[in-house]
């Protein structure tokens, strides 16, 4: 049987000791924590990442915080709103250490403390507002919680970073209402549309037809101008046949008389002609002596022709 001295067993335990107490004496602080070091019960200081030695025995880590950004839910609570609206909101805290030495020791249970907060302020938000502002404003709602809870946390040296609110639910009945009252709202603008769509067509309708009255208007206008213009030259052309006529006449020219007798016996002759009641017409009438009128017309124009030309 193997037998060790006093002095071999005194130096194997020295030595186990020295491990144990090496082992106690130092610590890693891994990426994005931070430990605090408490000594005989108070806090002495704040580890960063990395390695440290502690003083055995007398020194001891005491809080282990997260310094990394991470997310706390706000359980769904019932809130009533300021026009008696009975709504379940729930939502999200994003919180981030900004002091390891407050966090640890200004507040006990840190992530269930910010939640109840939160929980409280959400009510008092929510139960200030009607029910469609609550619906509408969401940001606004996020933005004045943000507001309360980063200065409710500041003394526990926690950064509130956002604020979220992920469902506002109201009753069943309240929704099916107000899914009526915007069904109603959006046939009321399909109609107020149509109506201005009707609107716009009449009175595209009536600047065509109004147009078009214009222009019909304005041919009209341009006609009867053509007309008198051609009545005018008609009017000037028989005036100056009857000058020439007339001074034939004047000067003894018995064709010209024969003009005048062969047009009204034209004219004559062709009103009888035209009557819608005359069926059969008599014409006890000198032919010859009409043709012969008609012969003096050609000769007094020839003559007419010939004094001009002279």
């Amino acid at each position: 049987m193997l037998m060790y001295s006093n002095f071999e067993v005194f130096s194997i335990a020295f030595v186990v000791l020295a491990i144990v107490l090496t082992f106690l004496s130092v610590k890693i602080v891994p990426q994005g924590y931070e430990f605090t070091v408490e000594r005989l019960g108070r806090y002495l200081r704040t580890l960063d990442p990395g390695l440290h030695v502690l003083i055995p025995l007398f020194d001891r880590v005491g809080k282990r915080m997260s310094l990394m950004e991470r997310v706390l839910d706000i359980p769904s609570q019932e809130v009533i709103s300021k026009d008696n609206a009975s709504v379940v909101v729930d939502g999200v805290v994003f919180i981030r250490v900004t002091n390891t030495k407050d966090a640890s020791y200004k507040v006990e249970s840190l992530d269930y403390a910010v939640q109840n907060l939160a929980m409280t302020n959400l009510r008092s938000v929510l139960g200030s507002m009607e029910l469609d502002e609550m619906l509408s404003n969401r940001e606004k709602i996020s933005a004045s919680l943000l507001t309360v809870l980063d200065e409710a946390t500041s003394d526990w040296g926690v950064k509130i970073t956002r604020v979220e609110i992920k469902d506002v639910n109201p009753p069943e009945d309240l929704t099916e209402a107000m899914n009526r009252q915007m069904k109603a709202e959006r046939e009321k603008r399909a109609l107020i549309l149509e109506a201005d769509g009707e609107r716009e067509a009449n009175i595209k309708r009536a600047e065509g037809e109004k147009s078009a009255a214009v222009l019909a208007a304005e041919g009209r206008m341009i006609a009867a101008d053509l007309d008198a213009q051609a009545r005018e030259r008609t009017a000037a052309a028989e005036a100056k046949a009857t000058e020439i006529v007339s001074t034939a006449i004047r000067d003894g020219d018995i064709q010209a008389i024969n003009y005048f007798v062969a047009q009204k016996y034209v004219e004559s002759l062709g009103q009888v002609a035209s009557s819608p009641n005359s069926k059969l017409v008599f014409m006890p009438l000198d032919a010859s002596g009409v043709v012969g009128s008609i012969g003096g017309v050609t000769e007094l124009i020839k003559s007419i022709s010939q004094q001009d030309g002279k």
